[in-house]
């Protein structure tokens, strides 16, 4: 992406489409889900079969990850039957983007035909029953930047990606919800799924004792640095979503404590928990 690109606040329609065409003619495939991976889970998109690999640096208009645990790679290809297409590394505001270049691809997405989107994330545990390598089922969130103004579908809206007031209540889709539920259970991970409420932060810091405390008084049971704008852009579309966190590390509430939240740490436990996290996903696309 070019130095004009990188600050640019807004896209058009024509925009988008650019970037969906150029895709469409370089791949036979046709994705009806599109997966976007966390920080160290782009190992999601090594399961694909069939695939067609792009660096972020050579699709048109498309930003670039920075971010070590991002690969910065769209995979499309086969799981389980089902063509989809994969993000190896996201985009986010700590990086210098803008809230509409942090959600860009959702759009391209959905121009591309994809009606499901699966998002996965690396986050500090708020709630204090859970356990670091847990898997968090995201049943609702807090957009906290969106509370600063930082919403991606303020300014002109167009109408051919959805409607100008669109419900958040569902964002994430219950069914789904069920659905994945279930299928840890038959895949032997229901021993440390949970369930709760996303909270995103715009970073790069980690949060301080006060913003933890805060964040649980809210009803926050995961706190982390991304997610939410490609969930707001996706359900405007009219997509289902369906979300997990991995509980990387639990988040200091205690002044008297000497841990303190990095970096390595949350790749570390991902690396950990990462092929868990894999199965359950790939099984879930499976019964889309």
């Amino acid at each position: 992406m070019d130095a004009s690109a990188f600050g640019k606040c807004s896209y058009s329609y024509e925009d988008y489409r650019e970037t969906a065409d150029w895709l469409l003619a370089n791949t036979q495939l046709r994705p009806k889900v599109a997966i976007i991976c966390g920080s160290g889970l782009g190992g999601l998109a090594d399961l694909l079969e069939n695939r067609n690999v792009f660096p972020y640096t050579d699709i048109p208009r498309f930003p670039h990850s920075t971010v070590e645990g991002h690969a910065g790679k769209l995979v499309f290809g086969e799981l389980e039957g089902r063509q989809c297409v994969c993000m190896q590394g996201r985009f986010h505001f700590y990086e210098g983007y803008n809230i509409a270049t942090v959600t860009y691809p959702v759009r391209v997405f959905f121009l591309l035909g994809v009606e499901t989107l699966i998002v996965t994330n690396a986050a500090g545990g708020l709630n204090s029953s859970f356990n670091v390598g847990d898997i968090m089922l995201i049943r609702d969130h807090i957009n906290m930047p969106g509370f600063a103004g930082q919403n991606p579908l303020c300014g002109h809206n167009d109408e051919r990606f959805g409607v100008r007031f669109p419900c958040m209540s569902d964002a994430y889709d219950r069914e789904l919800g069920t659905m994945a539920r279930r299928t840890a259970e038959e895949q032997g991970c229901g021993s440390f799924l949970q369930q709760g409420v996303y909270c995103m932060l715009a970073g790069p810091t980690f949060e301080t004792i006060a913003e933890c405390r805060a964040l649980q008084v809210l009803g926050a049971d995961a706190v982390g640095m991304s997610t939410v704008p490609e969930v707001v852009v996706a359900r405007h579309c009219g997509m289902r979503v369906l979300g997990f966190s991995l509980i990387t590390n639990k988040v200091v509430t205690d002044y008297d404590s000497q841990q303190k939240a990095n970096h390595q740490e949350v790749l570390q436990t991902t690396e950990m928990r990462a092929k868990d996290l894999q199965r359950l996903v790939r099984h879930m696309v499976g019964q889309l």
